[in-house]
């Protein structure tokens, strides 16, 4: 399966990719901290903290700590949360937390096969902001991230 990211509009980073799995499994991978601990972020890095608050003004934080021991935290509220459908939400980058928050709207999609059609859409600050996060190497974390959650769904089963 490809992740595709693309910048349609202004201020806009929309990431889809189609999982073997049905939304719920694809909701629950992604909502509960036990799931999420084995398929976030980069496989060289150690997932050193994942708090889920998962309701309508509830906090979130993901991190991961580098072999240097540089961390790499991401943290938000979640603004509105319909179950196996939508979650709606803020996003920090911690350690850049001028470059403002990034607001998030990630919804779970059946497909025809019985797969589920995730779609990341993100508005930032502004266009300079979501070009540094590209040019920094966003796409290849976002991709072997999502390839590492379609490992991790496949071991739900």
């Amino acid at each position: 399966m490809v992740t595709l990211l693309t910048t349609p509009a202004d201020r806009e980073l929309v990431v889809t990719r189609t999982f073997d799995a049905p939304p719920a499994r694809v909701w629950e991978a992604w909502t509960r901290p036990e799931h999420v601990r084995e398929w976030y972020g980069g496989a060289g890095l150690t997932t050193s903290v994942v708090d889920i608050d998962l309701r309508a003004g509830g906090a979130w934080r993901w991190g991961q700590t580098g072999p240097g021991g540089q961390e790499i935290v991401f943290s938000g509220t979640y603004e509105d949360v319909v179950p196996v459908e939508r979650l709606d939400y803020t996003e920090v980058f911690e350690q850049m937390p001028d470059a403002g928050p990034v607001r998030v709207t990630l919804t779970f999609d059946a497909t025809p096969d019985g797969g589920t059609a995730l779609t990341s859409i993100s508005f930032w600050p502004s266009n300079e902001v979501r070009d540094q996060a590209l040019a920094a190497g966003m796409e290849a974390g976002v991709r072997e991230q999502y390839d590492r959650l379609a490992r991790h769904l496949e071991g739900m089963r």
